[in-house]
């Protein structure tokens, strides 16, 4: 398994925050996706809005995007932690254990990006990313 991500959710101002973390910590954004880039259904104000954010600062990778416009923001639910896996058998497990008691919500499965994703919130309340990025052909 890969180092422990933070995933920061955002309502609407996800690429302000990232250029200002960019600046803060003399990092460089590697990836800035809009929702308007993904193959799905997305309200027309909602397009330019950030699907899908990677910026690195040092050894620091920080991920975030805005929220999806189905779902309503609240501060407190907008962290999550994202797991990265080499394989998709470690993936299954720890995605197993860590939503048991808990509440899945995506299960694994494949993405548009190349990967297999999911989420869950554990029992305690805490939101977790489990990805595996699928090895190119």
């Amino acid at each position: 398994m890969d180092p422990l991500i933070p995933y920061l959710t955002f309502d609407g101002n996800c690429e302000e925050a990232m250029n200002f973390y960019k600046d803060a910590l003399d990092g460089e954004i590697e990836s800035m996706m809009t929702f308007e880039d993904a193959p799905m259904e997305i309200p027309e104000d909602h397009k330019s809005k950030i699907m899908h954010s990677t910026m690195k600062a040092g050894e620091l990778t920080i991920m975030a995007s805005d929220r999806m416009p189905e779902y309503p923001f609240n501060s407190g639910n907008n962290v999550a932690l994202s797991m990265n896996f080499r394989n998709e058998e470690d993936q299954k497990k720890v995605f197993d254990n860590m939503s048991a008691g808990g509440n899945v919500t995506m299960p694994l499965q494949d993405t548009f990006w190349g990967a297999k994703f999911g989420m869950c919130t554990d029992k305690f309340g805490i939101n977790w990313m489990f990805n595996h990025d699928k090895p190119q052909a």
